[in-house]
């Protein structure tokens, strides 16, 4: 039998779909789950400014959906575990069916 998490866990559980609640920051998280890119590949394909992008990886990052990394003068983004990626692809099937 299943047990109900302590509420602490239910509004961190919250919290961590508030990432996804915004339309852009899935766009982006899609993206992200098929490549590393920078904040100007973002930019291009979501088709907004580099200010707004950068405002909703912050975002992203403060919630640890996603992940950086250097190389050289560029910060490229990746999505920070395989469970960002299943979270994505599960909401995918279920708007589907």
């Amino acid at each position: 039998m299943q047990t109900v998490p302590e509420k602490e866990t239910l509004e961190d559980i919250a919290e961590l779909f508030k990432g996804f609640a915004d339309a852009t920051r899935v766009h982006i998280l899609s993206l992200l789950a098929v490549e590393e890119l920078c904040v100007t590949d973002i930019a291009d394909k979501v088709n907004l400014s580099q200010s707004a992008i950068s405002h909703q990886l912050r975002i992203l990052k403060q919630m640890q959906l996603i992940k950086f990394r250097r190389e050289g003068k560029n910060i490229l983004y990746s999505l920070a575990d395989d469970h960002v990626k299943t979270i994505l692809q599960m909401g995918l099937e279920h708007v589907l069916e």
